[in-house]
């Protein structure tokens, strides 16, 4: 398994977010990093709390995960495809390439 094949870029995840696409966008960051910026769309579950919920993201074929920058969206991206969930993605560049690329209103930090 590639890097390159677990990452979907911020554009195709707001093309998801518009066609009503069924998929669970989950944001890996802390909770103080949501004070500074968030996505409404997203379901805050901190890294270090994946393990606890592995059942909560299994009930879900599809799981994008991001972050601030996107190394620890692709961590929990490679974590949740060993445990089981093969469509799990990891947002490309985290709330940075989405602030850039995507919605300039949202915060960098």
């Amino acid at each position: 398994m590639t890097e390159n094949s677990i990452e979907i870029q911020p554009q195709a995840v707001k093309i998801l977010l518009e066609a009503g696409t069924d998929f669970l966008f989950v944001d890996v960051r802390e909770p103080e990093e949501l004070m500074l910026a968030k996505l409404k769309e997203t379901l805050n579950i901190p890294l270090r709390f994946l393990p606890e919920n592995i059942e909560d993201l299994r009930s879900n074929s599809f799981v994008v995960f991001m972050c601030h920058g996107g190394v620890r969206s692709m961590n929990a991206a490679m974590w949740a495809r060993k445990h089981g969930i093969e469509g799990a993605l990891s947002m490309r560049g985290g709330i940075e390439a989405w602030a850039l690329e995507v919605d300039t209103s949202i915060p960098r930090y």
